[in-house]
């Protein structure tokens, strides 16, 4: 489940309507020679949230725009297009059923060369069907 979730979720972020549309790459991991800004699926936890029934998992993702700028709030539009993609990432896929998605924090920096990175995390939690 857990990485039939990341495909999917990959597939519905590249798909999204603008702005999302200007991200030069939505991938799993940091795209090797893409220059900014572009999302990566960086990093990913389950635990078992399985029924008496039914296999569930908890799933953790954690995704990592990165951007250039020098302001702090140029950001902000972007970060809310993928929050509201993910909300509406549609709860039925291929084996699984999405029962909640939650999100649990972000964090921002500015680095170097006058980039940016967003980290944004989320908890899934998924029953098989």
């Amino acid at each position: 489940m857990e990485h039939t979730l990341r495909a999917a979720l990959i597939d519905w972020l590249r798909s999204g309507p603008a702005p999302l549309d200007a991200l030069n790459a939505v991938e799993e991991e940091a795209p090797l020679r893409t220059a900014p800004p572009w999302l990566g699926l960086v990093a990913g936890a389950s635990v078992d949230w399985s029924t008496k029934t039914q296999a569930g998992r908890e799933i953790r993702l954690a995704l990592e725009l990165h951007t250039r700028g020098g302001e702090a709030d140029g950001d902000a539009t972007l970060v809310r297009a993928i929050h509201a993609r993910i909300e509406d990432l549609p709860r039925l896929q291929d084996g699984f059923h999405i029962a909640s998605i939650r999100f649990l924090r972000a964090r921002a920096e500015r680095r170097e060369r006058n980039t940016r990175s967003t980290l944004i995390e989320y908890r899934f939690r998924v029953l098989e069907v």
